[in-house]
């Protein structure tokens, strides 16, 4: 496998957005953002044809310029993603990249008074801008969202939240079933956090004004504290942990705030909304760090429990961890790019 970049047979049009809800934001991240919208081989030649759009959205310290990154003997997504469309595997459709990377690693795609309005700026600013733009069907039912771990969560949850704009999806081991994928990781921080007296502000400050992952305790604690700061900030928007950082006991209330945001038990309060889906792609690696091959079955499963059709969704665990699973991208966007090309049902 080549190790350098390869010419595409379709076109990634790369843009500087600059966003108005994120002006200002709490942490004062920049509100211009990269954002890339790919249009497959054949746009140029067809002026009055509309295409099906599908949203990419990246995982827990994930920012745009990681998806060029190359693994040993293995082409990046916007490569395999274009060689789908190039080889005929799937009907064509326009893909749009979203930068949500935030000071702390991330954003969970939510509005958030820790982060800022990163739900609202994918659905009520970039969404509306590249349908103005490119040749879109401006419609929830030729348009999706995917993505891995957290951006599988919010590939998951934005559907629920703006059925109005998207009507598919496909998650890759996203964040789900909080009780398996978060808890283990609160003991190892009330571990990690002794050496800071407990105060994971203080650890935060440390870690600000060093090389970045040369402790071993900030793979555990960075995740911990950018998901407080979209779940759970404080009242002065600073993270808030959903325990006791000295004993690890949980602390109700502002679990609770955590478990609101569980993609298995959203799905309740969204049941019509998840039977209106026309795709919905679920999967998970069976050896996964977090549990989430748990986290995608209880989701698949609560998606049956409220009458979502089986034809409807795609599900399958398979034998990996959490990471090095691209290689089952260009799957899901083969597969939801025909769902998307269908007539719609009655």
């Amino acid at each position: 496998m080549s190790p350098w970049s390869a010419e595409l047979a379709g076109r990634l049009d790369e843009h500087v957005f600059d966003s108005a809800l994120l002006r200002d934001n709490p942490l004062h991240d920049p509100h211009e953002r990269p954002l890339w919208v790919y249009v497959p081989p054949g746009y140029e030649d067809d002026g009055d044809r509309r295409y099906p759009s599908i949203y990419v959205i990246q995982g827990y310290t994930g920012q745009l310029e990681m998806w060029r990154n190359r693994m040993p003997f293995r082409r990046p997504f916007p490569e395999t993603a274009d060689a789908v469309f190039a080889a005929g595997e799937a009907p064509p459709a326009i893909m749009v990249y979203v930068d949500a990377w935030t000071t702390y690693g991330g954003s969970q795609f939510v509005d958030s008074p820790g982060t800022g309005p990163y739900h609202a700026y994918l659905c009520d600013e970039v969404v509306p801008w590249v349908d103005a733009h490119y040749r879109t069907a401006a419609d929830r039912d030729r348009r999706a969202i995917m993505g891995h771990s957290s951006g599988g969560l919010g590939a998951m949850i934005t559907p629920m939240l703006r059925p109005d704009l998207f009507g598919a999806l496909a998650t890759h081991a996203g964040d789900a079933l909080y009780e398996y994928c978060c808890l283990p990781g609160f003991a190892n921080a009330v571990r990690h956090l002794r050496a800071y007296d407990g105060d994971i502000h203080r650890w935060w400050r440390d870690f600000q004004q060093r090389v970045s992952f040369t402790k071993p305790e900030d793979q555990d604690l960075i995740g911990l504290y950018g998901v407080a700061a979209c779940f759970s900030p404080g009242t002065d928007g600073r993270p808030e942990l959903p325990f006791d950082p000295r004993t690890g006991v949980l602390k109700p209330a502002v679990w609770q705030r955590w478990l609101a945001w569980d993609p298995v038990r959203m799905v309740p309060n969204h049941a019509a909304t998840m039977r209106s889906m026309r795709a919905i792609w679920i999967d998970g690696g069976t050896r996964d760090e977090w549990y989430l091959d748990l986290g995608a079955a209880a989701f698949h499963q609560a998606l049956l429990d409220v009458g979502v059709p089986s034809d409807n969704m795609n599900f399958e665990l398979f034998d990996a961890a959490h990471g090095g699973t691209d290689y089952r991208y260009p799957m899901s966007l083969a597969w939801l790019a025909k769902r998307l090309d269908a007539p719609a049902g009655p």
